[in-house]
C-alpha cells in the first residue's frame, strides 16, 4: 500500500450531523459474551479464552542506522545464495548503498526498477528476469510499490504460470504451490507496513482494480526498518504514507478479527501517530518523528496482517485501480466518513458490539484526552487531512457515473471481511458520494 503522487488539492468541509455522535453513548464496562473481545483498556473486563495466530517477518531490525547491520544479517544466512534481484523504485540511485553492501557480502545483484504502481505484468517480468539471472534472493528497497513488487516477484519466481490462479477477487485465489524465494524488505517510506505483511497489492489494469497476492509464506525473511532512510521523503508522500499507516492501525483495532497482540500494537501505534504524523509532515528532518512513524508503519503492517482491515481499504483498493490516486490519500479521504458510518450503523443495528467502546478509545489516543468522544477522534482525523490537503475523488477524474462500479467492487473487496459491521448497499453508496 503506497503513494503514487502528492495529496495536492484542498477539499471542502465535511458535512456531518453532530446528532449522530451525541447518541454515541457507550457503557463504561464491556460485558463479554462467548466469542467476543473486550476492550484492552477496560480494567474491569472479564477474562476469557482467546485463540489467535500471529505471523510476521522471520527477523526484524528496527531503529536509526540498523541498515549497517544488514551485511552481517545476510552473511549469517548462507541459504540466501549469491545472486539477488534488487527491486527499487524509480530512483534506483537511492539504493546505491544497498548494492554496495550486497557486493561487499559477496552477492551479485540484478536491478529491477518499478516506476509505477505495482501491477501483475511487472511482477511477472521481474520473476522472469530473476529466473533468467539465476537469482535465489529478492530484495525490495523503496516505498510500498518496490516492496510489494519484490514480494510478488519472490512468489512468482517459484510459482510460474498464470498468476490469476493465485490472485484474490479477480482470480481463483488458490494457495501458492511452491515456497517463494527468500525476500528481504528495506522500506524507505513509513506507511505501507509491507515489510511485515503477507500480501502484495497488485493492479490489474484491464479490470480497473487492485487485488492481493496473499500467502503466509510470502512474509519477509528479513525486514530492515531504518528511519534514517525516510528523512528524504517529500511532505506529500510523508502525508499519504502516514495516513495509510494510521488507517491500518485504526481499522485493525476496530476489526472483528482483532486479537490481544494486534490490540497492543494498535494502541502504541495510534498514540505514536498522534504525536509524530503532523510533525514529520511539517519537518522531514525531525528525527524523533521519523523514527516514531517508522514504528507506526511497522506496527500497522503487523496489525493488518493478523487482524484484517475494513471499509476504508475496501474502497481504497478498488478506487486505486480505477483512478490514478495515491493509496494513502484515498485512505485519508474515506477514513473519517467510514468511521462515522460504522459508528452510526453499530449504534442503530448492533448496540452490544464490542467495537463501540473502541471508537472512544481511538479518539482518546489521537487527541490525548481520556474523556474524548468518538466525534472528537474523527474531527482530529479530518483536521489532519485538511492540513495535508487530501483531494476528493473528483480531483483524480472520478465522476458520479463511476460510483456504482466503485461500490460494487468495494462490496466484494477482501478488506470488507474485517469491518466491524456489514454495511448496507445504500450506506456504501453514501460513502462513495461523500468521498467524491
Amino acid at each position: 500500500m503506497h503513494a503514487a503522487g502528492p495529496c495536492r488539492a484542498r477539499h471542502g468541509s465535511r458535512a456531518r450531523s453532530t446528532d449522530t455522535f451525541r447518541t454515541a453513548r457507550v457503557a463504561s464496562k464491556t460485558h463479554m459474551q462467548p466469542g467476543r473481545r473486550a476492550s484492552p483498556t477496560d480494567p474491569q473486563r472479564e477474562e476469557e479464552s482467546v485463540h489467535f495466530e500471529f505471523a510476521t517477518a522471520a527477523r526484524i531490525l528496527v531503529g536509526p542506522g540498523v541498515r549497517h547491520k544488514l551485511r552481517a544479517a545476510i552473511e549469517a544466512r548462507r541459504d540466501f545464495g549469491r545472486r539477488a534481484l534488487l527491486v527499487t523504485g524509480a530512483r534506483a540511485e537511492r539504493a546505491g548503498w544497498l548494492r554496495d553492501t550486497l557486493e561487499d557480502a559477496g552477492i551479485h545483484t540484478e536491478l529491477f526498477q518499478v516506476t509505477q504502481e505495482p501491477c501483475v505484468e511487472d511482477a511477472c517480468r521481474g520473476a522472469e528476469l530473476a529466473r533468467a539471472s539465476d537469482c535465489s534472493l529478492v530484495i525490495g528497497c523503496g516505498g510500498g510499490a518496490a516492496l510489494d513488487s519484490a514480494k510478488a516477484i519472490a512468489a512468482l519466481m517459484t510459482n510460474p504460470g498464470d498468476p490469476l490462479r493465485y490472485l484474490e477477487v479477480v482470480g481463483e485465489g488458490r494457495p501458492l504451490v511452491a515456497q517463494p524465494a527468500p525476500f528481504i524488505a528495506v522500506p524507505t517510506t513509513a506507511g505501507t507496513g509491507s515489510e511485515v505483511s503477507q500480501n502484495a497489492v497488485l493492479a490489474v489494469p484491464e479490470q480497473r482494480i487492485k487485488v492481493s497476492l496473499r500467502s503466509q509464506s510470502m512474509l519477509a525473511q528479513l525486514a530492515v526498518v531504518d528511519s534514517e532512510l525516510t528523512h528524504s521523503t517529500p511532505p506529500a508522500v510523508t502525508a499519504s504514507t502516514g495516513l495509510d499507516a494510521l488507517t491500518h492501525l485504526i481499522e485493525a483495532y476496530l476489526s472483528k478479527r482483532a486479537n490481544p497482540a494486534t490490540d497492543a500494537l494498535c494502541q502504541h501505534g495510534i498514540r505514536a501517530a498522534s504525536r509524530a504524523l503532523r510533525r514529520a509532515f511539517r519537518d522531514g528532518d525531525d528525527g524523533v518523528a521519523r523514527e516514531e512513524m517508522s514504528r507506526v508503519s511497522l506496527f500497522g503492517g503487523m496489525a493488518l496482517a493478523n487482524a484484517k482491515l475494513g471499509a476504508v481499504h475496501g474502497f481504497a483498493g478498488p478506487a486505486g485501480g480505477m483512478f490514478e490516486a495515491p493509496h494513502g490519500c484515498l485512505c485519508g479521504r474515506f477514513l473519517p466518513y467510514v468511521l462515522e458510518m460504522n459508528l452510526r450503523a453499530l449504534e442503530s443495528r448492533a448496540r452490544e458490539s464490542p467495537a463501540l467502546p473502541r471508537f472512544r478509545e481511538v479518539a482518546s489516543w489521537l487527541t490525548g484526552d481520556g474523556s474524548a468522544s468518538a466525534a472528537a477522534g474523527i474531527d482530529w482525523i479530518q483536521q489532519t487531512c485538511e492540513e495535508f490537503a487530501v483531494p476528493r475523488l473528483r480531483e483524480y477524474g472520478a465522476t458520479a457515473d463511476d460510483l456504482p462500479e466503485l461500490v460494487e467492487k468495494a462490496a466484494h473487496a477482501s478488506s470488507m471481511q474485517g469491518n466491524p459491521i456489514q454495511l448496507q448497499p445504500q450506506e456504501l453508496l453514501t460513502l462513495a458520494r461523500q468521498a467524491l
